[in-house]
């Protein structure tokens, strides 16, 4: 008889998801980053030039540096936001020179709050502070 209510237990624990795996899983937002370029010139008699923009999203390439980053190991990167311990917006912005700072990122725990903000030059310290920020509430 103990076996079976361990059983039911068990089978309860899994359909509410309150069995654990120990993971702690991260949703990482869809980025919406813009670059804008181009330039004119003029000739002699001629003139001419370009323009262009549009986004760029950078989801991929954030997910590849949290996988990369050892500040970040023991994080599972998780594309069901329902599913996830921690939310990441990290956007960032193309074309800014050296002094200006172009990647900003926010954390929120599960709960829906803010535990982390900043803006940063590269985009690996983004992530290295956000994965700090991610151990340190856990």
């Amino acid at each position: 008889m103990n076996i079976f209510r361990f059983t039911i237990l068990l089978a309860c624990l899994a359909t509410f998801g309150l069995a654990e795996d120990g993971k702690t899983r991260v949703f990482v937002t869809d980025s919406e980053s813009w670059a804008a370029g181009g330039g004119f010139g003029v000739g002699g008699a001629a003139g001419g030039g370009a323009f262009s923009g549009g986004a760029r999203p950078q989801t991929a390439e954030i997910m590849k540096t949290f996988d990369q980053r050892r500040e970040c190991q023991g994080l599972t990167i998780t594309r069901k936001e329902e599913r996830a311990d921690f939310v990441i917006l990290l956007d960032h912005e193309g074309g800014k020179d050296i002094i200006r700072r172009d990647n900003k990122v926010v954390v929120f725990n599960k709960e829906g709050d803010l535990i982390h903000s900043e803006s940063t030059r590269s985009l690996g310290n983004a992530v290295k502070n956000a994965c700090r920020a991610i151990y340190t509430d856990r």
